[in-house]
């Protein structure tokens, strides 16, 4: 991948799975040339597949933007920011985000529930 350009810049993904954390999402919408599409979703699917494998994972939900948009967004939910660093840090993974088309530009961030009363649970 030819960039990982933070969602938000002031603290960005390195900062964020250095806290502790459990029951969090990752949200990671990607960018890319239209002619990229089919080489991303290979290595998307090729990533995603050695991530469903690691301690902790629970879900993943890739989503396309519609109409001509070679926009995508994709999701993850893990047990913890613990398990999630050990995946997103794995030299296995770093060698296979290296895998993506140069135009991918990625930017993950994690979350977490927030309650809101009435509406939501945390």
């Amino acid at each position: 991948m030819s960039l990982l350009r933070p969602l938000d810049p002031s603290f960005p993904i390195d900062r964020q799975i250095a806290i502790d954390a459990n029951s969090v999402v990752l949200v990671n919408p990607f960018t890319l040339d239209k002619a990229d599409e089919a080489a991303f979703l290979k290595t998307w699917q090729d990533d995603a597949a050695f991530m469903k494998r690691q301690p902790g994972f629970i879900s993943t939900q890739l989503h396309r933007a519609l109409g001509d948009s070679s926009t995508y967004l994709n999701y993850a939910v893990w047990e913890s920011t613990a398990h999630f660093r050990a995946a997103f840090t794995h030299p296995d993974f770093l060698a296979k985000i290296a895998s993506y088309p140069a135009s991918a530009i990625a930017s993950p961030h994690l979350f977490q529930k927030v309650a809101v009363p009435g509406i939501c649970v945390a």
